[in-house]
């Protein structure tokens, strides 16, 4: 069996233009590389540390990818960030917490993590969280 390496979300998006301004603008994430390389993009990379986020315009991807024509965005599709630095996901939900949706309010769960999840403008829910114990 092979040894994974890296996950990368593919988020299939409405607008990259109005998903790169919450990604960088909201959520802190730095921009990477765009196609083309002036708006209206098509595609985007967004990074933060070791995390990276593909951004694909939906009715790019339905050109060349048929499948996901119709489809629903955001839908089911989660992602869960751990981070760490000063002040922890206490001192970033109070960073965010005006600027989005929130959809579970802070809360330390019994697995061991102190969490808060958002949406962003398609449906897809991040939730972002600190470990808080060793479970």
């Amino acid at each position: 069996m092979p040894q994974f390496t890296k996950l990368t979300p593919n988020l299939i998006v409405s607008n990259v233009e109005k998903s790169l301004a919450f990604y960088e603008g909201v959520l802190g994430f730095t921009r990477g590389m765009t196609v083309p390389e002036q708006s209206p993009f098509v595609f985007a990379i967004l990074t933060s540390g070791p995390i990276e986020v593909f951004l694909n315009d939906r009715s790019t991807i339905a050109k060349e990818s048929p499948q996901f024509a119709g489809k629903a965005l955001g839908g089911g599709n989660t992602m869960f960030i751990e981070l760490t630095g000063p002040g922890g996901v206490d001192a970033y939900h109070d960073a965010i917490k005006d600027r989005v949706k929130i959809v579970l309010p802070l809360v330390t769960q019994w697995y061991g993590m102190r969490e808060f999840a958002i949406e962003d403008p398609d449906g897809y829910v991040i939730t972002f969280a600190e470990r808080t114990a060793n479970v």
